[in-house]
């Protein structure tokens, strides 16, 4: 998940969403309201498809979202069912982060080797304990990946 998230009111005009998702090389970006509450979301395919002066107008306001506890299973579901390619995460009806197809691309590519038996685990952070031997996190190193397929 990434936090802060990047948002625009419902009132910014398309160039500048433009401008900020250019900048932050992000692919969508949600629009909210002064308490942090989602009102839809303006993606790439949005700014290219609709027509509208300001994030209101061209917005898409089904927006699905998931909670801080929703297994990164379901995540992965959501996105690849419902072709979509980002999910707010909202905690109390409000934001608090948003994760991305990129983001679980990164997880997968992830890799905690343990330093007792060897066994790897992926994940953004190492496990508690080895599923294999049950070592601690405090055993585990961070693998990295080689680049490439």
């Amino acid at each position: 998940m990434s936090h802060p998230v990047v948002t625009v009111p419902p009132g910014l005009k398309v160039g500048a969403i433009a401008e900020l998702i250019h900048q932050h090389g992000i692919s969508g970006i949600p629009v909210v309201d002064p308490q942090d509450h989602v009102l839809g979301l303006v993606s790439e395919y949005d700014l290219l498809a609709k027509t509208g002066a300001t994030a209101a107008e061209i917005m898409t306001t089904a927006v699905i979202s998931v909670s801080p506890d929703t297994s990164i299973s379901d995540v992965r579901q959501l996105l690849v069912s419902q072709r979509i390619g980002r999910l707010p995460v909202l905690s109390g009806g409000r934001l608090a982060g948003i994760i991305s197809r990129g983001d679980l691309v990164a997880l997968l590519a992830t890799e905690w080797v343990c330093g007792v038996c060897g066994e790897p685990a992926r994940g953004e952070r190492p496990p508690d304990n080895c599923p294999k031997c049950g070592g601690d996190s405090g055993g585990f190193t961070l693998q990295e990946q080689p680049p490439g397929p």
